[in-house]
């Protein structure tokens, strides 16, 4: 493979392509912390980006070093995202109806660990993209998976500011739409995963 036009423009469309879950998932967080600061939006999305440069370069590495042991994880990704973002779904919506209307402010806060296990569940099926780009060599393989970053982060900034915005209007119904969210896009890769 060789740099030229086309190399750029298959990047923009598979980072945009992979962005869509974390997209979705942005809305879902914006909702419910409506009040989220320019900054912590900015690590959210970097924390999304990250995670889908990371991915495909694994990718990537296992389809030159230990292909056999990455087939046999690939039929795995579908459930590993069902069950993260259900999980985290779950737990909003489970927060929601269990704690009284002043507890529930102290959990509209995304923490740390949840939005590492929604990185890791939004970006696991760029694992995938390691044998697209797997005649790349090792500096356009690096540079793919930028561009894929830095697409996914503008992508999860656009995300949360929707989800900011409508957010205010819905606030006292967001965990639960947020929730709800989270376990649709599971299901949603889930099942592209499995049939497609």
């Amino acid at each position: 493979m060789e740099w030229n036009f086309m190399f750029f423009v298959n990047s923009l469309l598979l980072g945009i392509g992979l962005a869509m879950d974390a997209f979705s998932v942005s809305i879902a967080n914006a909702l419910t912390e409506s009040k989220m600061k320019r900054s912590r939006m900015c690590a959210m999305a970097g924390i999304y980006g990250a995670f889908q440069f990371v991915m495909p370069m694994i990718g990537w590495i296992c389809v030159h070093t230990i292909i056999q042991v990455f087939s046999v994880f690939q039929k795995f990704i579908p459930w590993i995202a069902l069950l993260l973002l259900s999980y985290i779904g779950g737990k909003m919506l489970y927060e929601t109806f269990s704690k009284k209307e002043e507890e529930e402010k102290e959990f509209s806060k995304i923490t740390h660990t949840a939005l590492i296990i929604q990185g890791i569940a939004t970006s696991i099926d760029a694992l995938s993209v390691g044998f697209t780009i797997a005649d790349y060599g090792s500096c356009m393989a690096l540079t793919a998976s930028f561009i894929i970053a830095i697409v996914t982060f503008f992508i999860c900034m656009t995300g949360l500011k929707i989800g900011k915005k409508f957010g205010e209007h819905v606030s006292s119904k967001a965990n639960i739409l947020g929730g709800i969210i989270l376990i649709a896009i599971g299901i949603e890769i889930f099942v592209k995963g499995l049939f497609f």
